[in-house]
């Protein structure tokens, strides 16, 4: 599926003055694409997000799934956060089976593809095991069996590597790549980190400072498996990196 995001605009209220988080923003993401978003702390990268999956609500804008409006309508989207929002009574397997319980599919055929899932993942043998006795890093294995489970056309992954300690963060970058290569959803990515994007992504968007615009896009048109050593990442890893910096530098002023 094709996600198109166009002239989206939304501000909070505090008192009796307004704060701008989004001043028209233009992205899109083509089906199969992996497509990051990168820009400064608080610019409204989260709330992008959160106005895709309609927990709010933009004042202006539209967004397009295949050309037709949502309108509140997110059955398209797979949401994955930072948290892993596990639920801490319900063991490894009831936490993954989620989705398909509410939405009422068969068990015992979800049971079987969670457990393929986790095998996938290494957690095969975790399966009985609650929230509280895994690390991190399983942790976030099991919310992207979640996720993935949910069957979704268009995952949005808001830093879901972003509180994993560098060696974690790898292993799960490196299943995520092999995942997305075999199942070729569409992704949108949020993070901070610019290598995470450069490894990833087809496309780039740049956030501005608050209130957020779309500075700059980068189509990264190199073959996979990528390495942050390659001098053509490299290169576009300084153009990035600069490009964030003036931003930063804007939301101090």
């Amino acid at each position: 599926m094709r996600l198109q995001i166009q002239d989206l605009t939304k501000s909070f209220r505090r008192g009796a003055s307004a704060l701008d988080v989004l001043a028209g923003i233009h992205l899109e993401a083509a089906p199969g694409e992996f497509v990051s978003v990168l820009g400064p702390s608080g610019c409204g990268k989260s709330t992008l997000f959160n106005l895709i999956v309609g927990l709010q609500q933009p004042d202006a804008g539209r967004i397009q799934v295949d050309g037709l409006s949502i309108d509140g309508n997110t059955r398209a989207f797979a949401y994955m956060q930072q948290k892993d929002l596990l639920l801490p009574w319900r063991t490894v397997l009831g936490n993954v089976l989620l989705g398909p319980e509410i939405e009422k599919r068969p068990r015992a055929e979800s049971r079987d593809e969670a457990i393929q899932l986790l095998d996938q993942l290494g957690l095969k043998g975790f399966e009985r095991s609650y929230p509280a006795q895994l690390s991190g890093g399983m942790r976030q294995r099991a919310a992207l069996v979640r996720t993935l489970l949910l069957k979704k056309d268009i995952l949005l992954l808001d830093e879901p590597f972003g509180a994993l300690d560098a060696m974690t963060r790898a292993v799960m970058q490196s299943i995520l790549i092999d995942i997305w290569q075999q199942w070729r959803q569409t992704i949108l990515l949020i993070t901070h980190d610019v290598d995470e994007a450069l490894l990833f992504s087809d496309r780039i968007y740049v956030l501005t400072a608050r209130p957020a615009t779309v500075k700059e896009e980068v189509a990264v048109p190199l073959p996979r498996p990528r390495s942050i050593t390659d001098m053509a990442l490299i290169q576009l890893k300084s153009q990035l990196l600069e490009t964030l910096q003036t931003e930063m530098l804007h939301g101090f002023e």
